[in-house]
């Protein structure tokens, strides 16, 4: 029998639901199909800027970026839904990965683009620490002391993530500056393979203490938030999951291609320090959905939460993005240069002692949250005008 346009919308109904509840909506069901098929389309259709005047070339550029960055959201609320759904320290783990993913797939991708470019892990490295330490940190502790005048966190825990973080970058971006065997900033083999090494064992051991023995200096002390929402927008575990990989190969691949434009366009303008603004570009790129996760959290009440995700990004950036980077430079024979400038150094210590000071007590509020921000003005400051 013929059914009843009752019946067919009752049919129908529960499929849609499926497919709002593995997707969270339709855009982000299909924007990640999306931007894969417009990247592969770019590359294997060698679509490229080259002799294409300025203004043309940003015309052109500016909806690739707008399709890249809203791919990054949805890629990033897909990871957020499977976070919740796994619960913590294991969500936060999630989130990290995802960001890693994308900076070290975009910088070997920018590595093997074109003339040798030794110094573009350092800068977005680099980029990634001071815009966690210095503006997602000083954005996240700001809002929450406004909202909440002073808010706790776990000591242990934080302590443990900065004592990670100022030994993988000590041993990254400070230490080739005094090292004999090669060039000023340069490891030489065996130094770049045993110091990534240590990265990977110092950022696994961090990783098994925060999930096995020391998982509870990792959490809010101030219960499970609730998340309902979530919890329910997180059927389809699987889906979420290909939806994400798939999204995350369509925005390396689109990075690619829009930082090689900016590159190409900065050193036609003779732009002085390219290197450092695509280093902040990427950076800015992949952080910029978790940093918006950080600073929700904080504005909730969950300082703990958003200190995991905002350190530990930058941990996992460099214990994980300077080993595949280092392998990559092996493979294929091109230099690679970690050493910071002195002044970047300056900058670097600046930060990362303020943070050491700022969650030293336990409790913020927002004039500690100003603090970071002045460093932030300062690095973009020298961005600017080096």
């Amino acid at each position: 029998m013929p059914q009843t346009p009752e019946e067919i919308q009752m049919t129908a109904r529960p499929q849609a639901d499926f497919v709002t509840r593995a997707g969270g909506s339709i855009g982000s069901a299909f924007l990640p199909l999306i931007a894969l098929a417009l990247a592969l389309m770019l590359h294997l259709g060698k679509t490229g800027m080259d002799g294409v005047p300025m203004p043309y070339e940003a015309f052109l550029t500016l909806p690739i970026v707008g399709i890249m960055v809203w791919t990054v959201f949805v890629v990033l609320r897909h990871a957020e839904a499977i976070a919740h759904r796994i619960g913590e320290p294991y969500g936060t783990l999630v989130l990290t990965i995802a960001v890693t993913a994308i900076e070290a797939s975009v910088i070997v991708s920018m590595m093997m683009h074109g003339a040798n470019n030794p110094t573009l892990a350092r800068e977005s490295v680099f980029s990634t620490v001071m815009i966690v330490c210095a503006g997602v940190v000083g954005i996240c502790l700001t809002v929450g002391g406004l909202r909440h005048r002073e808010q706790d966190l776990n000591r242990q825990g934080t302590s443990a993530l900065l004592a990670v973080l100022i030994a993988l970058t000590g041993l990254t971006l400070v230490l080739p500056d005094f090292t004999l065997t090669a060039g000023v900033g340069n490891f030489s083999t065996l130094q770049l393979v045993f110091v990534s090494l240590l990265c990977l064992l110092l950022y696994g051991s961090f990783l098994f203490a925060q999930m096995t023995r020391h998982r509870h200096d990792f959490v809010d002390d101030l219960g499970p938030p609730e998340h309902g929402g979530h919890a329910a927008a997180a059927g389809g575990l699987k889906i979420r999951f290909v939806l994400m990989l798939i999204g995350l190969v369509g925005i390396v691949l689109l990075a690619e291609y829009v930082a090689a434009g900016i590159e190409q366009s900065l050193a036609e303008l003779q732009v002085p320090q390219s290197d450092a603004i695509v280093g902040a570009f990427i950076a800015t790129l992949v952080l910029l959905p978790e940093s918006i996760s950080a600073i929700k959290a904080a504005n909730r009440n969950e300082l703990q939460r958003s200190i995991n995700v905002a350190l530990g990004s930058a941990c996992a950036t460099i214990g994980l993005t300077i080993p595949v980077v280092a392998v990559a430079s092996l493979i294929t024979g091109r230099g690679l240069t970690l050493g910071l400038a002195l002044g970047d150094v300056t900058l670097l210590v600046i930060a990362l002692s303020v943070s050491m000071v700022s969650f030293g007590t336990g409790r913020t509020n927002a004039m500690t949250g100003g603090v970071h921000l002045v460093i932030f003005v300062a690095y973009l400051l020298l961005i600017a005008v080096p």
